[in-house]
């Protein structure tokens, strides 16, 4: 197994459905369909109807295809030179352009869709979906690669919550939840690949800390969600708030105990600490009563 030829690396193929297949790969489908299901769900818990949560799902979904297809597009030479697998485009099974045209084409689509959400949740979709292209193109290399990250979760209770015809706006504590876990999904996706980043110039936040203080770092925006929001609506945290609660620091910490013996235990306690996070915040909802 070599490294990919660079030079051949956005050859397409010539099969329309493997070049169809690539394209979809190449959009990063498990942060698309995650982040898509949230919305619906955050839309579906602020008690939008079908038209308008179908509404925030499109803006959703074209806004994050764009995101993927854009990050895939404009790092395909670093992944082609060093030959990173599962990137369809530096492999060559479908062509640069392609992938630049669907990201042009999502981002389109995009604003329409964001702004029949309404005037205020459509700008806040777009400024979210600007600063994650801002990530792709510029910021993951710079110290502030966190906050496009902490913009887009931060934002998207906020953007639900906007979709009600009422607009009352989006509680203090869910933005905040939203804010934590978007900076601790940006230190967990670029912790394990940091050696390899940093063999390629990119030196953000997580790469400047390094990949044990990044680990360590990791529970704490976690943790911190899961107190927000088992704390910061009015009455008492509930069962599942209680739940999370007792099970976000332990398992964090185990996660930091075992990161000797397996390298992505502290990624795999996040996954689980996140997931608990998120349904919480879909159990509180986003909106005020």
């Amino acid at each position: 197994m070599g490294t990919p030829d660079p030079s051949r690396a956005y050859a397409a193929t010539a099969w329309p459905l493997r070049r169809a297949a690539a394209l979809t790969r190449s959009c990063h489908p498990g942060p698309v369909v995650a982040v898509t299901a949230t919305a619906g769900a955050l839309g579906a818990g602020v008690g939008l109807d079908g038209v308008r949560c179908a509404l925030l799902v499109a803006a959703v979904l074209s806004g994050q295809l764009s995101v993927g297809w854009c990050n895939d597009a404009f790092d395909a030479r670093r992944d082609a030179a060093s030959g990173r697998r599962g990137k369809p485009v530096a492999e060559g099974a479908v062509s640069r352009g392609a992938v630049w045209a669907a990201a042009f084409t999502a981002a389109l689509l995009c604003v329409p869709l964001s702004l029949a959400c309404g005037p205020l949740a459509g700008v806040l979709h777009l400024t979210a979906v600007a600063a994650a292209w801002a990530y792709n193109l510029k910021l993951k290399a710079t110290a502030l690669s966190w906050l496009p990250y902490v913009i887009g979760f931060g934002t998207l209770p906020a953007v639900a919550a906007l979709t009600l015809p009422s607009r009352p706006g989006p509680t203090w504590w869910a933005v905040t939840a939203g804010a934590l876990l978007g900076l601790a999904a940006h230190l967990g996706d670029v912790l394990p690949d940091i050696e390899d980043d940093l063999s390629n110039g990119v030196t953000g936040l997580p790469h400047r800390l390094g990949a044990t203080a990044t680990g360590l770092l990791l529970p704490v925006p976690l943790v911190a969600a899961s107190v927000v929001l088992a704390l910061g609506p009015a009455g008492p945290a509930g069962p599942w708030g209680v739940v999370t609660l007792a099970v976000a620091a332990p398992v964090a910490l185990a996660g930091l105990l075992l990161a000797r013996t397996w390298r992505k235990a502290p990624l795999a306690a996040a996954a689980v600490v996140a997931g608990a996070d998120v349904a919480l915040l879909l159990v509180r909802g986003t909106a005020p009563v």
